[in-house]
C-alpha cells in the first residue's frame, strides 16, 4: 500500500547563503515493502548493460571436418566421424554460450514507485541548490569545487548532481571529479541514487522529478 509523502527544502545560493523560497517534492511511497521493488529494479538496470552477445561455434558451425578422419574399422583406433567434434582439438564446444537477452521487465508504475520510494529515504541526503545550471558559466573545476566548498559537499563521498538540463560548462566543470556523477532529471536511475551519499538538486530538476516520475 502506497502512502504519500512530503519533503520541504529550503534552497541554497551558489554561496552557501539559505534563502527565504520553499521547494516541495510530493512522492508516494512503499514505507515498509519497497525494498523487493528497488532489487528489481537495480537488476533491470544492471541487466540492460549486459550485451548478450557473446557466442561460441558447435561442431556443425566450426569450419571443415566435412571427411571422415579414417574408416570405422580395422585401424585400432576408436571411431571418429569428423575432426570438428568437441573431444578434437579445434573443434566445437559443447553447451557453450550463445547470444541471449537477459532483460528484466519492469512496469512504468513498478520503476516510478521504486524511485520515489528511494528518494524519500534518502531525504537527509538532499541538497538544493538554487540556479546552479546557469551560474556556472565557466568551463572550469575550480568553479565547481568553490561552490562545493560554500555549501559543505563532502567531496571524498560520492555525490550524484541532478539538473534539468546539462549545460556545456557545467558538464565540463564536473568531468574530472572523480567522486561527482551529472546526471539530469529525465535519466535519473536507482543505481545512481543508491551509489550517492549526498545528491544536490536544482529547483528546477524538482519541478522534472515532480512531472516525470510523481505524475
Amino acid at each position: 500500500m502506497t502512502v504519500q509523502k512530503f519533503i520541504t527544502y529550503s534552497p541554497l545560493d551558489i554561496n552557501g547563503k539559505q534563502l527565504d523560497s520553499k521547494h516541495e517534492l510530493q512522492l508516494r511511497v512503499l514505507p515498509n515493502s519497497g525494498n523487493y521493488l528497488l532489487h528489481k529494479d537495480l537488476l533491470r538496470h544492471l541487466n540492460s548493460k549486459n550485451q548478450g552477445t557473446v557466442s561460441t561455434k558447435t561442431r556443425s558451425e566450426v569450419r571443415g571436418g566435412g571427411r571422415k578422419p579414417w574408416r570405422q574399422k580395422g585401424t585400432g583406433r576408436a571411431r571418429a566421424g569428423s575432426n570438428r567434434s568437441p573431444l578434437w582439438k579445434g573443434g566445437g564446444v559443447i553447451f557453450g554460450p550463445k547470444p541471449k537477452s537477459i532483460s528484466l521487465k519492469l512496469n512504468k508504475k513498478e520503476r516510478r514507485l521504486a524511485l520515489q520510494t528511494l528518494l524519500y529515504n534518502k531525504k537527509n541526503s538532499l541538497v538544493v541548490i538554487e540556479n546552479l545550471e546557469t551560474e556556472i558559466i565557466e568551463p572550469k573545476t575550480k568553479a565547481f569545487l568553490k561552490v562545493c566548498k560554500e555549501c559543505s559537499i563532502d567531496l571524498n563521498q560520492k555525490i550524484l548532481v541532478v539538473v534539468s538540463k546539462k549545460t556545456i560548462p557545467l558538464k565540463l566543470a564536473t568531468q574530472n571529479l572523480q567522486n561527482v556523477e551529472l546526471i539530469s532529471a529525465s535519466n535519473l536511475n536507482t543505481f545512481s541514487l543508491l551509489k550517492a551519499k549526498q545528491i544536490i538538486l536544482t529547483p528546477l530538476a524538482i519541478k522534472d522529478i515532480q512531472e516525470i516520475y510523481c505524475g
